[in-house]
C-alpha cells in the first residue's frame, strides 16, 4: 500500500479525530441550544448561516490555496478554528456569541477543505486516486461512529450535562491540530500566480475549466438538489416506531457501514472505473428512497441504512477523486472548492424542497419523487458523462 503515504495517513488521522469531536456533539447540539434558550427557529437560522459560511468559503479558500501554491497552512488553520470552536460553544451562551462560535467552526471547514483534498490528490496518481480518497473517507467516517457512541455512553451516566461534553470534544480536536503540525509542504510548489484574490474569484474558474469538468459538476449538483439531509431518513424511521435509542443506533450503524466500505469500494473503483462505481451508488440511493416511501419494521430500516452506507461509500470520496482526475494539478483546490461551495448551497435547497414536499404531500411522496428524480440523473451520467482523465501526478 505504497499509495498510502505519510501525508495521507496524517490527513486521515486528523480527519478521524476532528470528526470524532464534531460528531460527539451532533446528537446533543439541538438539545444543548434549547437548554440555553434557543428556539427551533433560531436553531434553524444558526445552522443555515453556519452552513452558508462553510459553503461559500470553500470556494474562496480553495482558490486562494491554488494561487498561493500552498496547502498545509490552510489545513492547519482550518482544523485549529474548528477545534477552538468546541469550548467556545460552552463558554458563550448568548445567541450572538453562539453564532460567532458556530460560524468559526464552519469557517474552519471551509478553510481546509479544498487544500486538504488537493493535497490528497497530489499524493495519488490517476490509477489509485479513488483508493486514497476512499481510505480518507473511511477514517473520517470512523470518527462519526466513535463520536456519537461516546456521546451516548457519556449521557447515559451524565444525563443533560451537555456543557461538559463540549470541553471533552476539545481534546480530540486539539490532538488533530497537533497532528497537522507533522504535515510538510511539498518542495515542488505550484508557482504563485498573484498576491490578492477577491472572495468570488473562484467563480471565474467555471469558464476556464475543461468541458468535462462542467458536465460532471452539473450532474453532481443536480443530484445534490435531491439529496436532502439525512434527518429526513431518521425522521421517517422515528415515525415508523423506532425509539430514540434505536434511532441513534441506526445512525451509528449507517456510519459504521460507510467507514468499513469506503476504502474497499475505492480500491474497486480504481479497477472498474470511477463512473461505474458512482452510478452503482446512485442506484442504491434511489433504492433506499423508494424503500423509505413505505412503512416497515426495524429490520427493514437497518437493511435500508446498510444500503445507504454502501451508497455513501460508493459516491462521497469517488466524486472528489473523479474531479481531481479531470482537472489540472494547479487548479485542484479551486475545482473541488467550487464544487463544495455549490454543493453546500444545493444541500440547503434540497432540504427545504424535501421539507416542503413532505409538508404538502406527505413523506411517501417526498421519498418517491426523490428516488425517481435520481433515476433520471443516473441516465444523465450514463449517457452524457465520459470518464476521462488528465495527468495529475
Amino acid at each position: 500500500m505504497k499509495y498510502l503515504t505519510r501525508s495521507v495517513w496524517i490527513l486521515s488521522i486528523v480527519s478521524l479525530l476532528t470528526d470524532t469531536a464534531s460528531e460527539m456533539l451532533y446528537p446533543v447540539m439541538p438539545l444543548y441550544l434549547k437548554s440555553i434558550g434557543f428556539s427551533i427557529v433560531l436553531i434553524g437560522v444558526l445552522e443555515g448561516i453556519a452552513e452558508a459560511t462553510a459553503g461559500l468559503s470553500k470556494g474562496y479558500f480553495g482558490n486562494l490555496s491554488d494561487i498561493k501554491g500552498k496547502r498545509v497552512p490552510f489545513i492547519q488553520a482550518g482544523y485549529a478554528l474548528s477545534a477552538i470552536s468546541k469550548p467556545l460553544m460552552a463558554v458563550f451562551i448568548y445567541p450572538l456569541w453562539v453564532f460567532f462560535a458556530r460560524t468559526i467552526d464552519r469557517l474552519g471547514k471551509g478553510l481546509r477543505t479544498g487544500a486538504r483534498d488537493a493535497l490528497l490528490s497530489d499524493e495519488a496518481s490517476t490509477e489509485n486516486k479513488a483508493k486514497v480518497f476512499g481510505f480518507h473517507r473511511s477514517m473520517d467516517t470512523l470518527g462519526a461512529v466513535i463520536g456519537p457512541a461516546f456521546a451516548l455512553l457519556y449521557l447515559y451516566f451524565n444525563p443533560e450535562n451537555y456543557k461538559t461534553l463540549f470541553f471533552i470534544a476539545f481534546v480530540p480536536g486539539l490532538m488533530a491540530v497537533l497532528a497537522t503540525l507533522l504535515l510538510k509542504e511539498k518542495k515542488k510548489k505550484i508557482a504563485e500566480k498573484k498576491q490578492s484574490v477577491h472572495f468570488f474569484e473562484f467563480l471565474h474558474y467555471w469558464k476556464q475549466s475543461p468541458v468535462r469538468y462542467r458536465k460532471l459538476i452539473i450532474g453532481l449538483l443536480a443530484f445534490t438538489l435531491f439529496n436532502s439531509s439525512d434527518i429526513f431518513l431518521l425522521l421517517k424511521a422515528k415515525q415508523s416506531g423506532l425509539n430514540d435509542t434505536m434511532l441513534i443506533g441506526v445512525y451509528i450503524f449507517y456510519n459504521l457501514i460507510y467507514a468499513l466500505f469506503a476504502f474497499p469500494l475505492g480500491i474497486m473503483a480504481d479497477r472498474i472505473g470511477l463512473k461505474k462505481m458512482f452510478l452503482a451508488g446512485l442506484l442504491l440511493f434511489s433504492a433506499v428512497y423508494f424503500g423509505m416511501s413505505s412503512t416497515g419494521n426495524t429490520t427493514m430500516y437497518f437493511v435500508l441504512f446498510f444500503l445507504y452506507g454502501i451508497y455513501a461509500a460508493a459516491t462521497e470520496g469517488i466524486s472528489k477523486a473523479w474531479i481531481s482526475n479531470i482537472t489540472e494539478r494547479q487548479d485542484t483546490a479551486t475545482a473541488i472548492g467550487m464544487y463544495s461551495s455549490f454543493q453546500s448551497l444545493c444541500t440547503m435547497l434540497a432540504s427545504s424542497l424535501a421539507g416542503l414536499i413532505w409538508f404538502k404531500f406527505g413523506a411517501a411522496a417526498m421519498f418517491m419523487i426523490t428516488g425517481s428524480a435520481v433515476m433520471l440523473i443516473v441516465l444523465y451520467f450514463a449517457v452524457i458523462i465520459k470518464e476521462q482523465q488528465v495527468s495529475n501526478t
